[in-house]
């Protein structure tokens, strides 16, 4: 049977260090039938000499000029250059590791359409990984092992950016990289969840993550939280919120006052709770802020809730399951 081409598509911006890895880690790829679309975003650097030797030397390497400025332009150029019967896309500093392009490839072709396949990631850094990364990993990968990923979809993005490939039918299906809108790759894991594409279950590290200082998701202002929320607190409004239940957001840090500034500014009606004693009964934007056991008297609630504290989430969700609420229907976590 013919093998479908894969089309891989990369932004790059000024990362001479590591683009090399990153191309020489595709050529390695056990499965061969792939085109790389590899769109140079206005770099400085000898990042687009280096793409352009490798491009001389294999004509699967297509390599172009972003003719408009940032990583959503040059994923746009990417796709409309591409041919591919499957997309991906791939970051200019990560590694693949040798059998990724198979293994997602055959996940797809055997269940089809409809389907997105993923991949377990490792983060790695010369100076090492954080805890925050680390805990990253750990917490999506536990998800990607299951394909349960959209379980938490309003925590964090639940698809990582350089690691999944969808059929192209349906990277169209959903107007993939159109909206001009950051996180980009927050905004299309809402979409492949809006469009209720299966996350297929995946128990192999596929991708390897770098992490380092001037990473663009660590400098550029688009990846701030202040993008976050908005893009969260739109799509909860458009595919979860219940306007028949009542709406409720648990926690007074900066996080819920700004989610319940939001919503009083759409004009959408909720109930505030907490569990901090020194909030209790103050009136924060025309809001009392309630005690969170007034939750059972609140008629047929739906939740955001906004506490970060790892331990308070552990104790909240065992309390909501013991008012026989459950994940994404009744409430969501934001953080």
């Amino acid at each position: 049977m013919q093998k479908l081409l894969v089309s891989i598509l990369i932004p790059f911006k000024n990362t001479q260090e590591f683009i090399g890895d990153c191309i020489q880690s595709i050529i390695r790829q056990t499965y061969t039938n792939w085109e790389l679309i590899i769109i140079d975003d206005n770099s400085t650097d000898s990042s687009f000499t280096i793409v352009k030797e490798f491009a001389k030397k294999d004509s699967r390497i297509k390599l172009f000029k972003n003719s408009g400025s940032g990583i959503i332009e040059a994923l746009q150029l990417a796709f409309s250059q591409s041919e591919g019967d499957l997309i991906t896309r791939m970051d200019s500093d990560d590694i693949m590791r040798p059998s990724k392009l198979e293994v997602m490839t055959s996940s797809l072709m055997h269940h089809g359409k409809g389907n997105l396949a993923v991949g377990l990631v490792h983060y790695f850094a010369e100076e090492g990984i954080k805890s925050g990364y680390k805990s990253y990993e750990v917490w999506l990968n536990a998800l990607t092992e299951k394909g349960t990923n959209y379980s938490e979809i309003y925590k964090e993005c639940v698809i990582p950016s350089p690691c999944w490939m969808i059929h192209r039918d349906d990277f169209t299906a959903c107007d993939a990289f159109n909206p001009n809108r950051y996180p980009e790759d927050y905004d299309l894991a809402f979409r492949f969840y809006k469009h209720g594409f299966t996350c297929l279950p995946c128990d192999v590290v596929l991708h390897d993550w770098r992490d380092y200082s001037h990473r663009t998701s660590r400098t550029d202002e688009h990846y701030a939280q202040n993008h976050f929320i908005p893009l969260k607190i739109d799509y909860f409004l458009e595919l979860d919120y219940n306007p028949d239940k009542t709406l409720f957001v648990w926690g007074a840090g900066n996080k819920g006052k700004f989610i319940a500034k939001t919503l009083i500014e759409k004009q959408i009606d909720f109930e505030w709770i907490c569990d901090n004693p020194k909030k209790i009964g103050k009136d924060i934007y025309g809001k009392i802020l309630r005690p969170f056991k007034d939750l059972e008297s609140i008629k047929n609630p739906q939740g955001i809730i906004t506490v970060a504290n790892k331990e308070a989430q552990i104790e909240i969700r065992e309390y909501l399951d013991s008012l026989k609420m459950n994940s994404i229907k009744d409430y969501v976590f934001f953080c």
